[in-house]
C-alpha cells in the first residue's frame, strides 16, 4: 500500500470520530468553539504520536485520553462558562440594566449537527440529547475537571469504570469516588427537566407555533398565555436575567420593544427547541438578525428563553443567513 493511501487511511479513521469528541469536549468545555479547537488538537496529536499508538486499546479509547488530557489542559486556568442566572439574582424590570460581560464567561449553545453523533439505539440517543440541554450543560460546569470528565463518560457514554480508570491513568476506586461526589454536585445544581426538540409532541409543536404568532404580532396578552409564572429570559452576554411573565412582558412593552415586526425562523440548538429571531432592518430592507433564541418548555408552557444576541457569532453557526427579505 503507498503512503498516500495509509495516509488517507489515518485520516479516515480519525475523522470517523470527530463528531463525538466534539460532543464530549464541548460538554467539557461548555463552548462549541473551544471544544473543535480541542479536537483539531487532539487529531494533529493523534497523527503526530500514531508510531507510538501500539494498539493496546482501541483507536477511539486513545482518542478520548488525548481529548480528555486537551480539555483539562484547556481548564487548568480554573475558569468556568455560565448562564446569567448562575452569577446574578433575577431583575425586576423596572431595575434591569444592560451590563455586558466577556466572551468567555458564557455558556454557548450549539447546533445539535456539530455535537450529537448518529446513534442507533433510542434510549442512547435520548441520553445524548438530554445532556446537551443548557441546563444541564450549566450544571456541568460546577463540576471540577476530573469529575466532570468522570460523570460525562460513565453517565452519558456509558463507559465503563475500569475503562474510565485506564484513560485517567487512576484507580477504579477512585473513578467510582469522583462519579459519586459528580452525582452529589450535580444533585445540589438541580439541573431543570425540559422538553427536548426531538420529542416535542404535537400539543407543544402547537404552543412554539402559537408563541411565534404572538412574537411576531407582538400580542403581549397572547404571550403572557403561553409563559409560566416563574419563566425566565436571559441575554448573554449581558448578565441581566428576568424571572416571572410580568418581568418579562413588562421588558418585552419597554426596552424589548424595539422587537415589534420582528420574524422568527425555526432551527434546534442544545437538544431543544430554537428561533432564529431577526429584526427589521435599519435601512428598512428587510430584516436582519437580532438573536437565538433557546427555549425551555414544560408541563404545556414556556419556562425558559435565551436569546443569545452575539449573532454575527451564532447566525453562521446555525447555517441561517444574514438577511432575510422584506417579504419572508
Amino acid at each position: 500500500m503507498s503512503e498516500t493511501a495509509t495516509t488517507q487511511d489515518l485520516d479516515s479513521r480519525l475523522e470517523q470520530h470527530r463528531k463525538e469528541l466534539t460532543g464530549y469536549c464541548y460538554r467539557m468545555l461548555g463552548s462549541l468553539f473551544e471544544a473543535e479547537d480541542a479536537v483539531q488538537d487532539t487529531m494533529v496529536r493523534a497523527w503526530r504520536g500514531m508510531d507510538k499508538f501500539e494498539g493496546r486499546s482501541s483507536l477511539r479509547s486513545w482518542l478520548y485520553r488525548i481529548a480528555t488530557n486537551v480539555c483539562l489542559d484547556m481548564l487548568s486556568a480554573g475558569n468556568r462558562r455560565a448562564r446569567p442566572m448562575d452569577l446574578t439574582e433575577p431583575t425586576p424590570v423596572a431595575k434591569a440594566q444592560l451590563t455586558a460581560r466577556p466572551e468567555v464567561t458564557w455558556l454557548e449553545p450549539a447546533p445539535d449537527g456539530r455535537v450529537l453523533p448518529s446513534v442507533a439505539d433510542p434510549a442512547q440517543a435520548a441520553v445524548e440529547r438530554d445532556t446537551v440541554r443548557l441546563a444541564f450543560m450549566a450544571a456541568l460546569q460546577h463540576l471540577p475537571p476530573k469529575q466532570r470528565a468522570v460523570l460525562i463518560l460513565r453517565e452519558v457514554l456509558a463507559w465503563r469504570a475500569s475503562e474510565v480508570a485506564e484513560l485517567l491513568e487512576t484507580s477504579v476506586a477512585s473513578v467510582n469516588s469522583a462519579l459519586q461526589r459528580a452525582r452529589a454536585t450535580l444533585a445540589d445544581a438541580a439541573p431543570a427537566e425540559t422538553d427536548v426538540a426531538d420529542e416535542l409532541d404535537e400539543e407543544q409543536r402547537s404552543l412554539l407555533d402559537r408563541y411565534v404568532a404572538a412574537f411576531e404580532g407582538y400580542d403581549m396578552k397572547a404571550l403572557t398565555a403561553l409563559l409560566h409564572e416563574d419563566a425566565t429570559l436571559s441575554m448573554p452576554p449581558y448578565d441581566l436575567w428576568l424571572r416571572g411573565h410580568e418581568n418579562i412582558v413588562g421588558w418585552m412593552e419597554g426596552v424589548g420593544s424595539v422587537c415589534r415586526g420582528s420574524r422568527l425562523l425555526p432551527v434546534v440548538a442544545n437538544g431543544m427547541p430554537a428561533f432564529a429571531h431577526y429584526h427589521p432592518a435599519e435601512d428598512g430592507d428587510g430584516f436582519t438578525p437580532w438573536a437565538l433564541m433557546v427555549m425551555e418548555i414544560e408541563d404545556g408552557k414556556i419556562t425558559g428563553i435565551s436569546s443569545f444576541l452575539d449573532t454575527p457569532r451564532w447566525f453562521p453557526l446555525f447555517d441561517m443567513p444574514m438577511r432575510l427579505p422584506a417579504d419572508a
